[in-house]
């Protein structure tokens, strides 16, 4: 087996919620078994901004800086792009060097669980593998009533930590249970609830098989969870029982996540302290991976899993995009992506210019220092990310620009505020920021001397390009 471990997990959800109460008010039913609520993307969230925010945990955990990783994975079914290789703009977020690997794995919910396999048998450290996801279906399917969100990502290095001890593969040719179709972004299925269930028992108990797990002994079980039920048949030929599947499952409070719905049970499992895991990943067609792992210390993890904010069906439509109105024509500012790539230091990583004269510094890093007005070459430092805010203001509907009229559609009002944001080594230096993660009727009014914190998202779309860039958040704690 592989002589790296895993030595740190960071994971991350996005705060909305909805409950199976809200589904059952609207549709009559609601027909996820064992799903009691589920991850709702802000609208300015997608797989890619997710990823982002669990790797920079696991990053943290493991004490690992973005550019030292010799190898970048990015697993999900729900890239924001059907064609780009988005993991190198992950690694532009980062801060991940050009010479280390790249790779991207989608098509499958069993895709993080390949993600992980390959990067383990690669031997380059320290990788970091990440798996991100938020499946969506036809509003009255049982899909779309199970599709959750969440990202979890995990740091490879020698070292202590958990390793895999045991890994088996296996497919059983069963075409139909879960696809999606070329263009289209919504998953389906025959609803043939026998032949789902072989096709998953299946595959999951030739690769136990195949990695030789006749009784695994383990206190934690990760295992694929299509809804709050699927993963539960799975005992007989994992070798498991319920309460191991129950200890991490996630399924339950964040729904159906997909390519990362094993790697958030085990991101679970790990951060709860479990020495002996199973994680048991499952792809439609159909393939399983099966891995057994063991950890020789406690792994240091960083999870954002909680909720903190439920919302209505209709809201719930709006975030999905259901309810869009009609996008404003013109009068937008226009950025070419060249323009925009020659800023993207500055937007993804906030790098910032330090002056050689007065060391004052400059945010972007370019003209005259704001301090001693010298004409300089300045030295680039990356701001840690806090600020405090100077001055605060709401956009409403209607006094959007054009290009955030989508985005105000979905979750309404907006903030923007000066941020003075921290140096490195002291100083601070101001920038304009647009404010997520905040709502004035359910959070507290956000006010000068407040403190933020900066984090990646969309910021809007041109030309079929999405811009990703900073804004900020209230900090946590």
């Amino acid at each position: 087996m592989s002589d790296l471990a895993i030595t740190g997990v960071g994971a991350y959800a996005p705060r909305l919620r909805i409950d199976a109460d809200a589904f059952a008010e609207a549709w009559g039913r609601f027909e996820a078994s064992g799903v009691e609520r589920k991850a709702v993307p802000e609208a300015d969230e997608d797989t890619l901004t997710m990823a982002a925010a669990a790797a920079d945990r696991a990053l943290e955990a493991a004490g690992v800086d973005g550019a030292a990783l010799s190898a970048l994975s990015f697993a999900t079914t729900t890239p924001p792009l059907a064609e780009e290789e988005l993991v190198v703009r992950l690694g532009s977020m980062l801060g991940t060097p050009e010479t280390a690997t790249h790779h991207q794995f989608t098509a499958s919910t069993r895709a993080g669980a390949r993600a992980l396999a390959a990067a383990f048998d690669a031997e380059r450290a320290p990788a970091l593998v990440v798996a991100a996801d938020c499946p969506r279906a036809d509003p009255p399917d049982e899909r779309e009533h199970a599709a959750g969100a969440g990202a979890a990502a995990f740091v490879l290095a020698p070292g202590d930590g958990a390793r895999v001890v045991a890994h088996g593969e296996s497919v059983t040719t069963r075409p139909g249970e879960r696809f999606r179709e070329s263009g289209d972004d919504r998953v389906q299925g025959l609803g043939v609830t026998s032949y789902d269930r072989a096709a998953f028992h299946d595959a999951l108990a030739g690769a136990a098989a195949d990695a030789g797990l006749d009784d695994p002994d383990v206190s934690a079980a990760a295992v694929q969870a299509p809804d709050g039920k699927r993963p539960y048949r799975t005992t007989g030929p994992l070798g498991v029982d319920s309460e191991a599947i129950q200890v991490c499952a996630t399924v339950h409070d964040l729904g159906d996540t997909g390519a990362a719905s094993v790697p958030l049970s085990l991101a679970r499992a790990l951060a709860d302290g479990h020495d002996r895991v199973l994680a048991a990943a499952y792809g439609s067609g159909a393939g399983a991976d099966v891995f057994l792992l063991e950890a020789d210390e406690p792994v240091s993890t960083a999870l954002h899993t909680d909720g903190e904010v439920d919302i209505s069906y209709a809201e719930y439509l709006r975030r999905r995009g259901d309810l869009d109105g009609q996008e404003p024509a013109g009068g937008g500012a226009y950025v070419s992506v060249p323009t925009w790539e020659r800023s993207i230091a500055q937007r993804h990583r906030l790098v910032a210019g330090r002056c050689p004269e007065c060391s004052a510094l400059a945010f972007p890093p370019e003209g005259a220092c704001t301090d001693c007005g010298a004409l300089v070459e300045y030295e680039s430092v990356t701001l840690p990310g806090r600020g405090t805010v100077e001055a605060v203001t709401r956009i409403g509907r209607g006094g959007a620009p054009p290009e955030f009229a989508t985005q105000q559609v979905r979750s309404g009002a907006f903030g923007v505020a000066i941020v003075s944001f921290d140096g490195p080594d002291g100083g601070t230096v101001s920038a304009p920021a647009q404010v997520t993660d905040h709502d004035t009727d359910v959070d507290d009014d956000l006010s000068v001397g407040d403190r933020v914190e900066a984090v990646v998202r969309r910021v809007y779309t041109q030309e079929g390009v999405t811009r990703y860039g900073f804004k900020v958040r209230p900090a946590e704690d």
